[in-house]
């Protein structure tokens, strides 16, 4: 039963719920990851929030930035993306919701909680996290696996991203959340991700 986790509490809108919610990876490509502070933290936990949202069996959208400039994404997310059965999709508009086949896609996919993993934290992150805001999804960016070129635009969006609404969390909190209790079988694969990845703070 998909709602296992939680059939004996009532949720507040900002409770992640494994049938609510869905992952965002964005923009995690070849030519931009080296310029981004803490490349081997995005790679690292983005690649944990994705075996999880397989394990929890919630949909994955991936980003494309122009990848005929900038790469596709980044080949050490390739078989876990692979595994989850990723929708991945080009964009040229910075903001995910502005580009049609995105937007598209996540109105298919008819959930109302969206994960955000990916780079970069002040630019195609933060405009998309708030576009979503203002169509009122709950958006839950994952601190520890976004980033930016130079830490103050990192720390700066983040910020922003909270004022404006946005749950700024990380990827073992979201996964902790997701999956609620010890006594259902989902636990036990999850419990295997968080050991083999520690987290990874810089």
């Amino acid at each position: 039963m998909r709602s296992e986790a939680r059939t004996h509490s009532i949720l507040r809108h900002d409770q992640l719920d494994v049938d609510r919610a869905m992952l965002l990876v964005i923009d995690i490509q070849e030519k931009i990851l080296p310029l981004i502070g803490g490349p081997e933290r995005v790679v690292t936990n983005s690649r944990k929030m994705i075996e999880a949202a397989q394990v929890l069996d919630i949909p994955v959208l991936v980003t494309e930035q122009y990848p005929k400039g900038l790469g596709h994404t980044v080949g050490a997310l390739q078989a876990e993306l692979h595994a989850s059965k990723a929708q991945v999709i080009e964009k040229p508009a910075f903001s995910c919701w502005a580009e049609p086949a995105v937007r598209e896609a996540m109105l298919t996919l008819d959930r109302t909680q969206v994960i955000v993993v990916g780079i970069e934290t002040h630019v195609c992150v933060q405009q998309t996290v708030l576009d979503l805001l203002s169509r009122d999804y709950t958006t839950f960016v994952c601190a520890d696996a976004v980033g930016g070129r130079g830490a103050l635009n990192h720390s700066l969006s983040l910020d922003r991203m909270r004022h404006a609404g946005g749950v700024i969390t990380t990827v073992e909190a979201v996964m902790f959340e997701l999956c609620g209790r010890t006594d259902i079988p989902r636990f036990k694969p999850m419990l295997e991700i968080i050991k083999a990845s520690p987290p990874v703070d810089s």
